[in-house]
């Protein structure tokens, strides 16, 4: 496996309405061709951080106001996301993942990308079906009429068709079943492993996330916390009960303890 990093994130800060600090001190790395997790509760900067690598941002009325987002060894400052799927950087939003009232393959065909045209872009496109064979019957059925699943699905089969290098993918797991989930996480597993696509995966459930993560990030009130192999971070069990909603809550350690059972050290 190729292990230089594709997105190098330094110390990033975002702002809201340019006072409101959303995203205080973020750093982190993504190696090209693995899966990185980005965990943490509801409210933690999770979907700041990513909307703010993807260019997203600005839409929101926040700007990156310092720190630094390095893609590919390029230096990128508050980029528009017309400039980042160019790049080969597309998101899979948290909400308003289908257009509802377009078919799945006019879905597909609304996709725009200068990294798929012609030829490519119709390979992709069968791609899609390849890698989720539940959606080949429904082609022409109403995106709004879809089971959530499968809106998940047809929602990361856009984002295949851009052809991109790094899949920004926020909240799979919102609003699905378990088993749901599993599914698509496996089919998100494939996409890496057949397709040679690096993923950042933002998730509140962080068990699902780093089942399938090579490393992850825990985020909390906008900062990384904690950072390990997805092994070790599952592997602790304070951690577990702590960051990770598993276990009994009473019995939590401080969390200079459970960060030095991450690290290896001596608490």
């Amino acid at each position: 496996m190729n292990t230089e990093v594709l997105l190098d994130v330094r110390h990033l800060k975002v702002a809201y309405h340019r006072i409101a600090v959303a995203v205080h001190d973020v750093t982190l790395q993504v190696r090209r061709g693995t899966i990185v997790a980005l965990v943490g509760n509801n409210g933690a900067g999770k979907t700041t951080t990513l909307r703010a690598i993807s260019g997203f941002i600005g839409l929101d009325d926040a700007r990156v106001v310092s720190g630094s987002v390095v893609f590919e060894g390029r230096a990128l400052q508050n980029p528009s996301p017309a400039l980042m799927t160019a790049l080969g950087v597309t998101i899979v939003p948290e909400r308003d993942k289908v257009f509802p009232n377009l078919t799945l393959m006019e879905n597909l065909s609304a996709v725009s990308s200068s990294r798929a045209k012609g030829r490519e872009r119709h390979r992709l496109e069968s791609l899609v079906f390849d890698v989720f064979p539940a959606l080949a019957p429904l082609r022409s059925r109403l995106a709004g009429l879809l089971s959530g699943g499968e809106r998940q699905m047809l929602a990361l089969g856009s984002a295949l068709v851009c052809n991109p290098s790094l899949l920004l993918v926020d909240e799979l797991s919102l609003g699905l079943a378990p088993r749901v989930v599993d599914e698509i996480l496996k089919r998100l597993v494939a996409i890496r492993q057949e397709l040679g696509i690096t993923v950042l995966l933002v998730e509140q459930n962080a068990p699902a996330a780093l089942g399938i993560a090579d490393y992850g990030y825990v985020l909390e009130n906008g900062r990384v916390s904690l950072e390990g192999t997805a092994k070790d971070l599952r592997s602790q069990e304070q951690l577990r009960q702590h960051y990770l909603g598993i276990g009994n809550d009473q019995e939590h350690r401080a969390y200079r303890r459970i960060k030095a059972e991450v690290k290896g050290e001596s608490a």
